[in-house]
């Protein structure tokens, strides 16, 4: 596995989860409810709660409004093939409906209270990604 060091931006992933963890929290405190994205996404059609549907239109606005402004890297590499990213998508879908919840319900929110049953779920995420991209590479550039 070749590393793109061009691509690579810890800073921008620091500051990335640190928002992502202030989301958590502000929902936490605010609303009483746990930040899971796929929990949010099924609500989001079922139930009629407008910050649900705020919620997923910001997750593709935001990024439309900063590639405006540059802040986003422009040496990201686009995956090849978008069949990977539908599959995987519904795969994701599948596991979060599986596993009772995706990795921001556990692995945001569920190990910051310690919950045993999110440390299973995200190392299950984490080998299972780790055995894909072994066995199918990245999508970018394989």
């Amino acid at each position: 596995m070749n590393i793109d060091w061009l691509s690579f931006t810890p800073g921008s992933s620091l500051i990335g989860g640190m928002l992502i963890g202030l989301a958590a929290s502000l929902l936490l405190l605010g609303q009483g409810r746990v930040l899971g994205a796929s929990g949010i996404l099924l609500s989001a059609f079922v139930e009629r709660a407008g910050w649900r549907q705020i919620f997923i239109a910001s997750v593709f606005i935001t990024p439309l409004i900063l590639m405006q402004t540059n802040i986003i890297p422009s040496n990201i590499t686009p995956v090849d093939e978008i069949w990977r990213i539908i599959f995987g998508g519904l795969l994701v879908g599948f596991g979060a409906q599986l596993g009772s919840g995706c990795t921001s319900g556990h692995g945001i929110c569920g190990l910051a209270r310690l919950s045993k049953r999110s440390l299973v779920a995200v190392v299950t995420f984490m080998v299972t990604a780790m055995l894909t991209v072994a066995l199918l590479g990245t999508g970018i550039n394989s």
